[in-house]
């Protein structure tokens, strides 16, 4: 597929053994809507220090074999948990923005590194390929966190707004990631009609992102949204590659 072509790219969030049952719902959701495992999944080495990938061979195997059918492997963070404390714009952002899930918005560029690297060695290791990138939990970066970046390795970075090269700094792509808030009434509510007015607002981009979490199974709503959703963008751009993207900056 050239790579100026529309696409749209579909990922799956917090994956790890926590969250086995969830994921195997939604691996099973999107794979009848785009034909195939054609989505990314973002793996969470050690979800809240409760859930060590590490200790879990049969998770890792099921990893692998996802990997083998082609699903890109994206390391998300370490902990996902959010220990740091926070002043002016970032507290604002860890208060509002996630609940006590943004994990590298307070750390160091030296912490913020050192988790990034034994997050792609791990999952390069359980998945015996590269990593596809990196995305912060809450897609939330401090300073440090971003500093890293561009000393760890990654092809791809990813936030709210854009996807970019940690590298050089090229923007791959642009525009909001279409997701859910499963966490509370109004929060639901309010990821509804944003993915509603993003069926039809987000059409003209070249690129659009869709991304689910394990939580978004616990609301029949968000389920049946996520199925309109990914549907009406399907039908108009196929289901691409993450990988799609190097070599394409964005206008």
């Amino acid at each position: 597929m050239p790579v100026s072509a529309p696409r749209l790219l579909v990922s799956i969030h917090d994956v790890g053994p926590g969250f086995s049952e969830q994921v195997d719902r939604l691996v099973d959701r999107l794979e009848a809507l785009l034909g195939g495992p054609r989505f990314a999944m973002l793996v969470v080495p050690d979800h809240w220090g409760a859930n060590p990938l590490q200790r879990n061979a049969g998770y890792r195997a099921k990893l692998r074999g996802w990997a083998d059918r082609g699903v890109e492997m994206f390391v998300h963070g370490w902990f996902h948990k959010d220990l740091a404390e926070h002043d002016g714009l970032a507290s604002f952002k860890a208060k509002h923005m996630t609940a006590g899930e943004g994990e590298f918005l307070g750390l160091s560029r030296g912490e913020a590194a050192r988790r990034m690297r034994e997050g792609k060695a791990l999952v390069e290791d359980v998945t015996g390929r590269e990593a596809a990138g990196f995305v912060a939990p809450a897609w939330l970066y401090g300073d440090g966190a971003r500093e890293a970046l561009s000393e760890v390795g990654f092809r791809l970075a990813e936030d709210h707004f854009r996807v970019w090269c940690p590298s050089d700094g090229a923007i791959l792509a642009r525009g909001p990631v279409i997701t859910w808030a499963s966490r509370s009434t109004m929060r639901t509510a309010s990821s509804l009609f944003f993915a509603g007015l993003a069926r039809t607002a987000l059409r003209p981009l070249e690129t659009v992102r869709v991304a689910v979490h394990p939580g978004d199974v616990t609301k029949t709503s968000i389920l049946a949204d996520i199925d309109r959703t990914v549907s009406a963008f399907a039908r108009r751009r196929p289901a691409a590659r993450y990988a799609d993207l190097v070599g394409h900056q964005a206008n």
